[in-house]
């Protein structure tokens, strides 16, 4: 016997589920842990049923006919008449009040189906709990899909202690000491640990297998031969079924189950790396012998089985493999001889989605592209990998690049495009208008990164290239990011008049985007040549325009500089007001850049105004975000530089170097949006309070303050707990915010961390202590 690990979650939710409804029935894939949970949920439910539980195993199995039989010999019927054994089954059942498991149904749903509604039919008191990779489809059931145990969020820089609230290491570890005792995670094998778990799915079963392999090897080389996965993961218990025993085993199982329109879609659906949607997989997968029309009725089927996952947190669902499922698939691939074929459609879908993306920027969908652009970041990058090894793809890896500009930008994949593009150029053959666009984009996330000397070699290069070819767009592009280079370069002069050049350009071609955003960065240089009333009214052009065609992404960086211009001119509160606007948009966006930028504005003025610990939170806020992008301050020129230094130092001066309340601090547990709902949130209440209170209250108040002024949670937080405490579960939280669960559980987590407390329940009696009176 081994111990039971994780699951907190899942055990409280599918416990509800019972208790709602009389058949439940656990989905998942296969080695998921369906049949561990629904044994852990029998055990803490049994006392609930006055008759106890019994548990029926399917596995062993496969004559449909033999269910009833198989059903008799677990419930203890030992009526040995001739009459038909669900007539036994249903006498011994009509008086009972019990819990019945069901382990096993997906290879016998039809018969498995029919007993249960027999027996649910004619045996009032009898609760059914069913484990299986597809729904019974019976008459009231309800489905509890469990997902694998949750995995670290990042495969580097993990240390041991922050692994330990993650449930497949819990597993892992747990398991590999069984083997190997004494086997600990520490901050030299962390990051092999977190690697495995990622690798691995979160999947019980495969981790299990992994952890036998412990061993003879350590996480790191374990890590390194997980190419071979079906090979390496074999020597499972010998009690448990064949099927368990091996990873192949069970995925040839689930194989087994499939009809072969089925598998052929399994097999062509190994080609996405990551979340696809439906107008994905019909354009990648379909052909003459599998028509566009039927993959949507075979990719039910195939979620049905629980070969593909589903996530509904959004309007359009995302579907997705496990990579062991998806690994099998690319066999299945290969072995019909389509895998260039398959990847070849894969490439050009997503260089038609990546153009319409930045054909389309310009307008009210920006937020909308960037989410979706982020959604499919997995298969943008794949798609690209593989046109730059492709001498005769580089073309198509040069035209994705540069429409992925906005997604390297704006959507928080600097590095990431960087470094891409960089291969492209070591690639591409010179003077090629293909290059020419890349090389201004290249220079552009260079520049956003701090490299000026890199981005100046690319410009150079750019501009002798239009020279050559005569063509003005590109050199309209080339005038535009030397702009950018001078600017912060501290030469805002010459930036201004190649702005002005560069502008005329994209506005007489009707390149609309770009000519928004090089209004707003001309402001930015501008307000650093000191001609302030210039930037406001370039601002004002920018965010007349943007709203004139529901533009957001210039229009919040117009605001941001226009904010950066009152500043300069003493009026704090506009350049609050201005940058609280930028920051407000980014609950859409998310774009890092603007929103540093915002909490940088936000913390200037703050400590301008003589508020210290407001200052120094948003400065720690402002500092998380330019390490998660990589790059700081700095990189945006020697002004503003300036201006932090200068506004830190006054911090400082005020408060003392070792004062704590002056001091910034990194704020690593939080998101994005946590960051700016944070900053966002003390001035909305304050708003609301001051049209409340006599204007000679100051800033620093005595008791009655409300709950959201004395809670460590955030404003997103604060409405999570609330709907725990209305006892919603997190994915009723999830349905009800329009969220994914997985946000929810982070969000839960991160609650009971902040509030020091260890159920739900305890969370609720925080709520009630901590409010407001007369509340």
């Amino acid at each position: 016997m081994t111990t039971f690990v994780g699951r907190r979650r899942e055990i409280d939710e599918a416990r509800s589920c019972l208790q709602r409804t009389r058949l439940l029935t656990i989905l998942g894939p296969g080695g998921v842990g369906k049949t561990r949970v629904a044994e852990e949920l029998a055990v803490r439910t049994s006392r609930a049923f006055r008759d106890s539980f019994r548990w029926i195993d399917l596995a062993v199995v496969r004559d449909p006919e033999s269910v009833p039989s198989a059903a008799a010999a677990a419930l203890g019927v030992t009526d040995q008449s001739t009459r038909p054994v669900m007539d036994k089954i249903i006498d011994r059942l009509r008086d009972q009040h019990m819990l019945i498991v069901v382990d096993n149904c997906e290879h016998l749903i039809a018969t498995v189906a029919d007993f249960v509604a027999a027996v649910l039919g004619d045996a009032p008191e009898v609760r059914i709990l069913a484990t299986s990779r597809e729904p019974l489809a019976v008459a009231g059931e309800a489905e509890y899909v469990l997902p694998p145990l949750t995995t670290p969020d990042g495969s580097t820089g993990n240390r041991a202690a922050d692994l330990e609230r993650f449930e497949a290491v819990g597993l892992l570890v747990e398991r590999a000491r069984q083997v190997v005792p004494g086997f600990e995670v520490t901050d030299d094998n962390a990051d092999a640990v977190a690697q495995l778990c990622i690798a691995l799915d979160g999947v019980p079963l495969a981790l299990e297998l992994a952890a036998t392999r412990l061993r003879s090897l350590s996480p790191a080389q374990l890590v390194d031969r997980l190419d071979r996965r079906f090979a390496l993961l074999t020597g499972g218990s010998r009690v448990t079924v064949p099927r368990q025993q091996t990873l192949r085993a069970l995925i040839d199982w689930s194989y087994e189950l499939c009809s072969d329109a089925e598998r052929t879609l399994w097999a062509r659906l190994s080609v996405f790396t990551g979340s696809f949607d439906l107008e994905a997989a019909e354009i990648v997968c379909a052909d003459d012998d599998l028509p566009s029309e039927q993959v949507i009725d075979l990719l039910d089927r195939l979620i049905a089985k629980s070969l593909v996952g589903v996530d509904r947190s959004s309007s359009v669902l995302r579907y997705s493999q496990l990579v062991t499922v998806r690994e099998y698939g690319h066999e299945l691939l290969d072995a019909r001889g389509e895998r260039e074929q398959l990847y070849r459609r894969h490439c050009e879908h997503y260089l038609d989605r990546a153009r319409r993306c930045a054909e389309s920027w310009y307008g009210p969908r920006q937020s909308a592209l960037l989410s979706s652009m982020r959604a499919d970041h997995a298969d943008f990058m794949a798609a690209l990998d593989r046109s730059i090894r492709d001498d005769d793809e580089l073309a198509t890896g040069a035209a994705l690049a540069v429409a992925l500009r906005y997604h390297w930008i704006a959507g928080g994949y600097l590095s990431t495009g960087r470094a891409r593009l960089e291969r492209l150029l070591q690639r591409l053959p010179l003077s090629s208008s293909e290059r020419g666009n890349v090389l201004w984009v290249t220079a552009w996330t260079a520049l956003i990164q701090g490299d000026r000397d890199g981005a100046a070699v690319h410009l150079d290069e750019c501009r002798s290239t239009a020279d050559e070819s005569g063509d003005v767009r590109l050199r309209a592009h080339c005038d535009h990011w030397s702009a950018l280079h001078a600017l912060f370069c501290g030469a805002t002069a010459e930036a201004i008049d190649l702005y002005l050049r560069a502008a005329r350009v994209h506005r007489a071609h009707g390149d609309h985007a770009a000519h928004l955003t090089c209004l707003f960065q001309l402001a930015m240089a501008q307000t650093y040549d000191g001609r302030l009333d210039d930037a406001l009214e370039t601002c004002a052009r920018v965010v007349e325009m943007a709203d004139q065609h529901g533009e957001r992404w210039n229009k919040a960086y117009a605001l941001w500089v226009s904010g950066l211009a009152h500043f300069h001119l003493g009026r704090l509160g506009s350049a609050v007001d201005a940058a609280n606007g930028a920051l407000a948009v980014q609950r859409d966006f998310e774009d890092k850049i603007c929103t540093a930028l915002s909490l940088e504005l936000l913390a200037w003025a703050a400590g301008a105004e003589d508020d210290p610990e407001k200052a120094a939170r948003l400065f720690g806020a402002a500092r998380t975000v330019w390490q998660r992008l990589g790059t700081t301050i700095a990189a945006f020129g020697p002004h503003i530089e300036q201006d932090s230094i200068t506004a830190e130092r006054g911090l400082r001066d005020r408060v003392g170097e070792t004062d704590s309340v002056g001091s910034p601090h990194l704020q690593s547990g939080m998101s994005i949006v946590d960051l700016v709902e944070s900053a966002l949130e003390p001035r909305e209440s304050s708003g609301r309070r001051a049209s409340r209170a006599p204007a000679s209250e100051g800033r620093h108040r005595g008791g009655g303050e409300s709950a959201s002024r004395t809670s460590p949670l955030t404003k997103r937080e604060q409405e999570i707990a609330g709907l725990v405490a209305g006892g919603l579960s997190n994915r009723a939280i999830a349905d009800r915010l329009v969220i994914s669960r997985r946000t929810v559980d982070g969000h839960v987590e991160r609650i009971l961390d902040k509030l020091g407390v260890h159920s739900r329940t305890q969370v609720v009696s925080w709520l009630h202590a901590h409010e407001a009176p007369g509340a």
